[in-house]
């Protein structure tokens, strides 16, 4: 069996996850995020200049020829080399960034976090145990990940976006570790059936598992695992403690916090509705009213002045109203242009398509006011009346968050995407699978991020369907604002 880095690391979280990938591939959830694979990609490109120019070695299914251009570029006095490629008894490895000084090689391995992790450590290991057998000398081996204090101020400054950390000394006594890992490892992929490996910490982190579903598929349907707010050390407390299902903890002798109690007491019972306490939420408002909702997106790598890694940049708004009691519903939205830094263009329309001193609502309201406040402070001129706004938000969320409405379809959340589904089971027009290319906000975040390197069929086509996404997220908010009404004015209780 060939090893890699990536196979390496994914056998340090769990051997089984690697015997399972090797064996078992069809059973593979796509547990990755593609806003955060897109980002880690561009960190590794941009990343590839930081010690100016260099060879780059391209990846090629046949792993020799990568060899075999290392070779050639290692010829070189001193050279700076990305994706050096190198094997060792089957245990292939491509250093992200390669540096040469006479004999002695200095390695570095990028990362898109913001600080060093433990599976870092294990992974340049890898890469360090490889290269020190194959007879080379390690002068230097750091990590480079992304300063989060970082903020851009004209040309991009790769010295003060990335962070190097020398790991030299740790990596290097790993030797006879790695060794050991790797023996362990090949013994244990000899398996012809299935290991029974059981759950554990090790399923979350560091990373998700893809084969979770799959290790957990004999569980019952509702599971310690699938209430949400609790910690997962929690979680896998109660499973070795044979305690699995919601029936299982109503009889274990434990303490659970009140508001998943109540998920547990409402099993086979009616929703839970405390009518008094949603009232005076509902008396809180008043019309006009404006149902608000904003998509960001995030750069690792910052292209606009005033932006730092991971800063959330809005891109766009979805905004439903309703002017008086019995008033129309009304609905305004704004998409900015690909390309270019849009904070300027929404806040401009933001301040146009909201009045100063009308009720705005928006779910999980703590988003929307962080985003317009970095809106105010990064805009003097549009300060005023983006506060205004801001100091006129309520929170929708407030009802589900205090378990005022709640059911058992919430599974112990008070997201959106919880609750909108539990509240209207049956409604296919609040169901966010069956809208096109856009579902969620990741893949918003992602597929605005990406629009400018598109054709420009494409792009409409994508523009379209953000725009879709985004005002479902507001049609949501009116339709269980509305059910909030229903059930205290309108049904008898």
């Amino acid at each position: 069996m060939s090893l890699s880095k990536s196979k390496y690391c994914n056998a340090i979280q769990c051997k089984k996850m690697l015997w399972l990938d090797i064996n078992k591939p069809e059973m593979k959830e796509d547990v990755a995020n593609q806003g955060v694979l897109d980002n880690g990609t561009e960190v590794g490109i941009v990343a590839k200049d930081l010690f100016g120019s260099h060879i780059d070695i391209e990846f090629n299914e046949n792993l020799s020829l990568m060899l075999e251009d290392t070779k050639k570029a290692l010829k070189n006095k001193e050279v700076v080399i990305t994706e050096a490629s190198f094997v060792y008894k089957n245990n292939f490895c491509s250093v992200d960034i390669l540096k040469k000084k006479g004999n002695i090689l200095e390695i570095y391995e990028v990362k898109s976090s913001t600080y060093l992790k433990d599976i870092y450590i294990d992974d340049i290991s890898y890469q360090v145990y490889v290269l020190l057998s194959l007879g080379y000398k390690i002068g230097k081996a750091a990590i480079v990940h992304i300063n989060s204090n970082y903020i851009r101020k004209g040309q991009l400054n790769l010295n003060k976006l990335f962070t190097i950390e020398d790991v030299t000394d740790i990596v290097v006594e790993n030797k006879t570790k790695v060794e050991k890992n790797i023996e362990e490892i090949n013994t244990y992929l000899k398996q012809k059936k299935e290991p029974k490996e059981d759950i554990g910490m090790q399923c979350k982190n560091p990373y998700e598992c893809p084969f979770f579903g799959y290790c957990t598929r004999n569980l019952p349907e509702n599971n310690v695992f699938k209430i949400n707010g609790m910690r997962k050390s929690t979680m896998f407390n109660l499973y070795h403690k044979n305690i699995y299902t919601y029936e299982d903890l109503l009889k274990a002798d434990i303490d659970l916090k009140a508001k998943q109690q109540i998920e547990f007491e409402l099993l086979n019972k009616e929703d839970y509705i405390n009518i008094p306490k949603i009232k005076s939420f509902l008396d809180t408002l008043s019309f006009p009213l404006y149902f608000l909702d904003f998509e960001t997106f995030q750069q690792l790598v910052p292209e606009y002045d005033g932006v730092k890694p991971f800063m959330k940049i809005p891109f766009q708004y979805s905004l439903h109203y309703i002017e008086t009691e019995d008033g129309k519903l009304e609905h305004k939205e704004f998409l900015a242009p690909s390309g270019e830094d849009p904070r300027r263009f929404l806040a401009l329309q933001l301040v146009k398509d909201i009045p100063v001193d009308v009720c705005v609502l928006a779910y999980n309201m703590s988003f929307e006011k962080s985003v317009i406040k970095d809106l105010a402070n990064l805009y003097p001129d549009l300060k005023e009346h983006l506060m205004n706004i801001y100091s006129n938000i309520k929170d929708l969320m407030i009802p589900f968050k205090n378990r005022d409405y709640y059911n058992k379809d919430m599974h112990g959340s008070y997201s959106i995407k919880y609750v909108l589904p539990a509240l209207f089971p049956d409604d296919a027009s609040l169901n966010y699978h069956n809208l096109d290319l856009i579902h969620n906000g990741s893949e918003a975040m992602s597929s605005f991020a990406n629009l400018a390197k598109l054709e420009k069929n494409e792009q409409s086509k994508i523009r379209t369907n953000l725009l879709k996404y985004c005002e479902l997220d507001t049609y949501a908010m009116v339709k269980i604002w509305e059910k909030l009404r229903e059930v205290c004015y309108v049904t008898n209780r």
